[in-house]
């Protein structure tokens, strides 16, 4: 039986940032994904430099032969309402393809890998666990996203979990329809719903066009999808039709998710524990940072991988990303919908909460520092 001191299940941003950092300090890792690299991952796709710190990215190397659009604005509002721009001046984020990042992130981590290969069962054993009868392992850590079967394997039920759920769409566009795109693309698009329980966006990386809307509230998705893509026609945003329908995928905001992510011998980091920025949904940079967490929290254990010792994780995400859930979150339940309606559209169409609330504070994360190593 093949053995590692740590398993990684899911080679997203979470599972190759930790497996990254604890091959640096002398871990044998192994990376388990049920897709093989590189693979289409729905996601808006946008990084800032506070990621590409905390990873050791050379912006400039990252950028040859991938997409790597800087972003200098942003464009705000509700849908059929009034928008305002917010413009930088230089670049403040950075537009990616999931399928190129995400490979990078993983082949750069110089873990071993099982690519293409599910997780069928995960035992204990021994004080240790056992995934497929094949691999022994000391600690296990799910990175599988919000359907992790580590996660589920150890109680998770996602179907009975209030999570976002979105649809969009990523394609190549051709020479005509680059030259009839509308969308700037130093400057993504970003409308919200007039309910403000969700948004939507347009957002062009280089050749490169990515259209999705995502809502806390699930029912008739597929109504205010269809509804956001005529009003971005009839706005004369969206000039020719998308090649193909919208996917779908699902996650929960940091704050709503009540999953056990810290056992004996078990951590969850990113989508799999359910930490999505509460007023954006962004995940990569705090999927990244718990990775990178998870990682400070192995190494210090130094082998001891109860459930006392792993628990010093939760106080570190907690220390990270504050309260578990936002006020605004725990006032906008109390309040009636067509006040929360006619408030938001009123402070969306406002300059400086468009500029340093939105943007700044819930897209961009502006004060918050980079993670030290």
């Amino acid at each position: 039986m093949d053995a590692c001191d740590v398993l990684i299940v899911g080679g997203g941003p979470a599972g190759s940032s930790c497996a990254w950092k604890l091959r640096a300090s002398g871990l044998d890792v192994v990376v388990l994904d049920k897709q093989p690299f590189p693979r289409d991952k729905i996601c808006g796709g946008w990084i800032t430099p506070s990621v590409l710190a905390e990873l050791e990215i050379e912006s400039c190397e990252y950028g040859q032969g991938r997409v790597f659009q800087p972003i200098t604005g942003f464009r705000t509002g509700c849908i059929g309402g009034k928008m305002v721009d917010t413009k930088y001046g230089q670049t403040v984020s950075y537009g990616i393809r999931r399928r190129e990042f995400d490979e990078y992130l993983l082949r750069r981590s110089g873990v071993r890998l099982l690519e293409g290969v599910n997780l069928t069962t995960l035992e204990r054993r021994d004080g240790g666990w056992v995934a497929n009868d094949e691999l022994r392992t000391r600690l296990v850590v799910g990175a599988g996203g919000h359907f992790c079967p580590v996660a589920r394997l150890t109680g998770a039920k996602p179907s009975g979990e209030q999570a976002v759920v979105a649809q969009e769409a990523e394609f190549e566009m051709d020479e005509n329809q680059r030259a009839r795109c509308a969308v700037s693309p130093e400057v993504p698009e970003l409308y919200f719903c007039s309910d403000m329980k969700g948004y939507g966006w347009c957002f062009r990386k280089q050749n490169y066009l990515n259209v999705g809307l995502g809502r806390m509230d699930p029912h008739r998705l597929s109504e205010h999808v269809s509804s956001f893509l005529r009003f971005l026609k009839s706005a004369g945003r969206l000039c020719f039709e998308l090649p193909h329908a919208l996917p779908g995928h699902a996650y929960l905001l940091y704050g709503s998710s009540v999953r056990k992510i810290a056992d004996d011998g078990m951590l969850l980091i990113g989508d799999a524990a359910g930490l999505a920025y509460s007023q954006s949904g962004e995940g990569i940079r705090p999927a990244i940072e718990s990775g990178l967490l998870a990682a400070k929290t192995i190494l210090g254990a130094e082998g001891k991988y109860n459930r006392e010792v792993l628990e010093g994780y939760r106080a570190l995400l907690a220390k990270r990303f504050g309260a578990r859930e936002h006020w605004t979150t725990k006032i906008g339940r109390h309040l009636p919908s067509g006040l929360i309606q006619a408030v938001g559209e009123r402070l969306l169409g406002m300059r400086w909460f468009a500029s340093d609330v939105v943007v700044d504070r819930w897209f961009l994360h502006a004060g918050e520092p980079a993670l030290e190593s």
